[in-house]
């Protein structure tokens, strides 16, 4: 990659990666589940009207919509708001990556490379130490719901996967047509009309700031960068950079939120990135890159 190409996919990994602090931050005055609905209705209005519909048959679009941005951001949102620490989710939500390559083993038939299978289980390995260093300290319940957000990002690659859709921009804008209504149903049914209604009415300038931030930063301009680099080189020269997330997540929650990681959280994080690393980077095209799922759109 050319050193300014380079410097766009860096500039990207600096906006999903500070996208934890931002999300977590706007939580503050917003139901969780509210928020996420105000985020989505962003992403996909107005540009809904102006880009052309992907070219995948509309169950795909809402199975896509349903887990990789319904589900994983639901839960990711849930996870922020219980307590779990922003720079450690950015960690947590990478695994993903171990959970694509074992459903695409299972679902559709996809073994993984000898790589890919080294990396899972170093990257497990990582992953139950993170689990078993914050559960020390604190409510584990967070971790866990992140784990179903990761698990559920991960169903959504294996779906665009089998069904050979592109994570272009415009399955970013049509999926996300899935996401505001259930979430503001539910929103109602969780947090009661009054509540609802007293945070519409009520929102801070961080609330609005912080919605404006994950839609139109994270969501549409990172993924219009991030999606004109996968166009011009090959996914193994552009997905690891997505390893920079949880590092710059991590620093930036202890910089701006004075969250400090304990030491077995960061040997933890550390075989964890190095599991995902051996997975995911190699100097051939493997199935890895194949399957190596778009970062997340906006917590990302």
């Amino acid at each position: 990659m050319s050193l300014k190409h380079s410097l766009l996919a860096v500039l990207v990994m600096l906006i999903w990666g500070l996208n934890f602090v931002v999300i977590d931050e706007g939580l503050a005055d917003v139901p969780p589940l509210l928020f996420l609905a105000m985020r989505f209705v962003l992403v996909a209005v107005p540009l809904v009207f102006f880009i052309p519909r992907p070219a995948a048959d509309w169950r795909v679009v809402v199975a896509v919509g349903t887990f990789m941005s319904l589900g994983q951001f639901s839960l990711l949102y849930i996870a922020l708001d219980l307590g779990m620490p922003a720079g450690l989710a950015s960690l947590v939500l990478q695994a993903q990556v171990i959970f694509t390559i074992v459903i695409a083993a299972v679902v559709i038939r996809e073994p993984p490379t000898r790589r890919q299978a080294v990396g899972a289980v170093i990257g497990t390995v990582g992953l139950v130490l993170v689990v078993v260093a914050h559960g020390a300290s604190a409510p584990v319940v967070p971790v866990l719901v992140m784990l179903g957000a990761s698990l559920s990002w991960a169903t959504g690659n294996v779906i665009t996967r089998q069904a050979g859709v592109q994570s272009g921009l415009s399955l970013v804008v049509w999926s996300a047509l899935v996401v505001p209504v259930p979430a503001l149903l539910l929103s109602l049914a969780v947090d009661g009309g009054h509540e609802v209604g007293r945070a519409l009415t009520h929102l801070s300038v961080v609330a609005i700031l912080s919605t404006l931030y994950t839609a139109i930063g994270a969501s549409l301009i990172g993924y219009g960068i991030w999606n004109s680099l996968l166009a011009r080189y090959p996914a193994g020269a552009v997905v690891p950079f997505v390893l920079l997330v949880p590092v710059i997540g991590i620093a930036a929650a202890w910089a701006l939120q004075d969250e400090v990681p304990t030491v077995l959280e960061v040997i933890g994080g550390i075989v964890m990135l190095a599991g995902v690393a051996a997975a995911t980077i190699s100097r051939r095209a493997t199935r890895a890159e194949q399957l190596e799922p778009s970062p997340p759109a906006g917590p990302a």
